[in-house]
């Protein structure tokens, strides 16, 4: 058992803001075990990989394979923070026996802690089975990734009527028995008006500074990320540049014979 379980990620609300993050191997898991218990309450394993680790435009080619293969990965490593997954494109859309499956296979073979869904009211029988059984779920509101064809990549709920439509789907998913809810790309004054409405943590991305906690993706915030960033993406760092610093110097030593040093060599 890790130390962040939901009951004590709920417990949160109301009390301090948190920081998430995405994280996809076993290199990255190391790193964030460095940092303690409390700087990181809850880690996820996103389908954002098939944009990070696989090189696609979206995340629709994710498989729930990949999912366990990257929980797995991750699961390794992390001893502290709570570890969900998301469910991908296509395991839950058709019918909620494959949901189901799919969250059992990720929480019983990857090892995840909890899952991530997309959706309001269509998801709500799902939600309700999945807690049933004893799988932790979290919800996901306002853009969602998985429906990009439909809706594209762009603010969502900005007119009155959609964002009543997105608190009232909020408070269904809570009801529902969601320990959290992830809100993409609303306005800041909507974000806001969801936190107040939850007695569940809000986790917010491009939802303004007012919710609960915040996520954002592991290469966009280290600056590893070398394609345009949304908005809301704040670089806390620049590795991307550091790497190619030293892998240019890396080149260089071995081109003029500095690399390797007899100090780096067996006699």
């Amino acid at each position: 058992m890790r130390n962040w379980t939901p009951g004590k990620i709920r417990a949160l609300k109301g009390k301090r803001k948190f920081a998430t993050v995405t994280c996809y191997d076993a290199t990255s898991a190391s790193i964030l075990e460095t940092l303690g218990s409390d700087t990181f309450p809850l880690v996820l394993v996103g389908d954002s990989l098939g944009n990070t680790m696989q090189g696609h435009d979206t995340a629709l080619p994710v498989t729930v394979d990949d999912i366990i293969y990257h929980t797995r990965c991750v699961g390794r490593i992390l001893r502290n923070s709570l570890l969900l997954s998301d469910l991908p494109f296509g395991s839950y859309q058709a019918n909620d026996d494959d949901g189901f499956r799919a969250a059992i296979r990720i929480i019983k073979e990857g090892g995840a802690d909890a899952v991530k869904l997309e959706g309001g009211e269509r998801c709500l029988a799902l939600v309700r089975r999945l807690v049933e059984a004893g799988i932790p779920v979290c919800g996901h509101l306002g853009l969602t990734p998985q429906s990009c064809l439909a809706m594209g990549f762009r603010v969502q709920a900005r007119d009155e009527q959609a964002a009543e439509r997105l608190i009232e789907e909020a408070k269904l998913l809570e009801a529902a028995g969601c320990f959290a809810l992830v809100v993409e790309c609303i306005p800041s004054a909507l974000g806001a008006k969801v936190a107040a409405a939850l007695s569940i943590p809000v986790i917010g991305i491009g939802a303004g500074a007012d919710t609960d906690a915040q996520i954002l993706v592991w290469q966009d915030l280290l600056g590893l990320n070398q394609n345009k960033l949304a908005k809301f993406v704040r670089r806390f760092g620049n590795l991307g540049e550091v790497a190619q610093t030293a892998l240019t110097d890396y080149a260089t030593a071995v081109e003029n014979g500095t690399y390797p040093a007899p100090e780096e060599s067996y006699a």
